[in-house]
């Protein structure tokens, strides 16, 4: 499985808009993508303009061949797109280990 991190910071005064819409997008756009496992996303408390977004993929290719190159990513990015204040900043993770909570 691969993480997915996405470092989205958005317009100030937008938080409440924003809020919505991401959770709009990836529930009702990413969600639906071929290799979607899950996702979370926080909020910043020190700058509430700050997200992190985490979706795990089943596989690299299945963000970067599957969704990426879809018509889907457009429609993600018309969701979320007029929010942000510059480009996401995204990478991609494999799990190293964890605890057992």
């Amino acid at each position: 499985m691969i993480l997915e991190l996405a470092d989205i910071l958005i317009q100030p005064g937008r938080e409440a808009e924003f809020d919505a819409a991401i959770q709009r997008g990836v529930t009702g756009v990413i969600a639906k993508a071929d290799g979607f496992v899950g996702w979370r996303v926080h909020k910043g408390i020190e700058n509430p303009q700050r997200y992190l977004l985490q979706i795990r993929w089943r596989s690299l290719e299945d963000h970067m061949e599957g969704f990426r190159k879809s018509p889907e990513f457009a429609r993600w990015r018309d969701i979320v797109g007029p929010f942000f204040a510059r480009p996401p900043q995204v990478e991609h993770f494999e799990l190293l280990g964890e605890s057992q909570d």
